[in-house]
């Protein structure tokens, strides 16, 4: 069983997630690294405030980065606490890790797409990479398709009793 927040404080579990990458992207692997943040940015994430929809993963000198996520400013901070909301953030990752996975996004087609951002039992703050492949239109069609007949199902099975 769960153990109950505090002020609505998530200690543990899933602090944002991508729900729309599973439907833009076909995923083929999923990497787990750390993230660098600051004070104020765990606070704002410990309140479930984060956006992935538009972050993405990238190589930049040597280290893999998460960009463009979106971790809005913690009210109660003081002026000195300040950060930018959009600011790149460092992931942390084995060398070995941040090769491999350098190796597979510079291949045609294939991007590195922040899946959730979630703490650990330790309460530390990790973040969810999938390694994917973009899907095309049909792709989607056939995804909605089935999720209407999974619906259509389970609302046939239900009526019967």
């Amino acid at each position: 069983m769960a153990e109950p927040r505090k002020k609505g404080l998530i200690s543990h579990g899933t602090a944002a997630s991508n729900r729309k990458a599973r439907f833009d992207y076909k995923i083929n692997d999923t990497v787990e690294a750390g993230l660098v943040l600051v004070g104020p940015e765990v606070k704002s994430l410990r309140a479930g405030r984060a956006t992935l929809t538009e972050a993405w993963a990238g190589e930049r000198d040597g280290e893999m980065w998460l960009f463009n996520c979106y971790i809005p400013e913690w009210q109660a901070g003081s002026v000195v606490a300040k950060f930018e909301p959009r600011r790149p953030r460092k992931l942390l990752l084995h060398s070995k890790q941040v090769n491999a996975l350098a190796g597979e996004v510079s291949r045609e087609g294939t991007t590195l797409v922040p899946l959730e951002i979630l703490f650990n039992k330790r309460g530390v703050a990790k973040v969810v990479l999938g390694l994917a492949e973009g899907k095309n239109k049909a792709d989607k069609r056939q995804a909605i398709a089935a999720r209407e007949w999974q619906r259509d199902k389970a609302r046939l099975m239900r009526d019967r009793g």
